[in-house]
């Protein structure tokens, strides 16, 4: 006689998709991580990679208008017009990022950002209303060559 498997006979999927050993792996690095960061807040182990504090040399209150996905119009912050880029590049990407922050933040309108020159060297792009910010050198010389060209550019 012929003998028929059931589904009752065959071992369950959950079973044959992770491992156990797997399983016990994820845990092990989730408890690792927890003990890591509970020792370092109670010994108050210092920051690491915070920009250190500086004194700001210059800034400029800004309004990036996304245009399109690559177009971006920059106004001061009393509306003059600084520049209509049809292919902005990096200034649209700021933009497009402050965008997303003001989105999630459900900021109404588009108020002004502000770009800082600290003393140190670092050019920051923040955004008042969210918290947001964009450490600017840190995406190469070119793209913070266009935040500085705004920065430096009269009225």
């Amino acid at each position: 006689m012929a003998q028929f498997r059931t589904l009752a006979d065959r071992p369950s999927p959950e079973r044959e998709m992770i491992p156990r050993v797997l399983l016990w792996a994820m845990f092990g690095l989730a408890m690792i991580t927890l003990t890591i960061v509970s020792l370092s807040v109670l010994t108050d182990h210092p920051h690491v990679g915070v920009p250190p504090a500086a004194t700001v040399v210059q800034e400029r209150w800004l309004v990036l208008e996304g245009q399109s996905a690559q177009a971006v119009v920059v106004r001061d912050a009393d509306g003059t017009l600084l520049m209509d880029l049809p292919h902005g590049g990096f200034i649209t990407v700021i933009q497009s990022a402050m965008a997303r922050a003001r989105l999630v933040a459900k900021v109404e309108g588009n108020p002004p950002m502000r770009v800082v020159r600290y003393d140190n060297g670092r050019l920051v792009a923040e955004d008042p209303t969210t918290g947001w910010s964009a450490e600017l050198y840190a995406f190469g010389g070119d793209n913070k060559a266009a935040f500085e060209r705004l920065l430096d550019q009269t009225k």
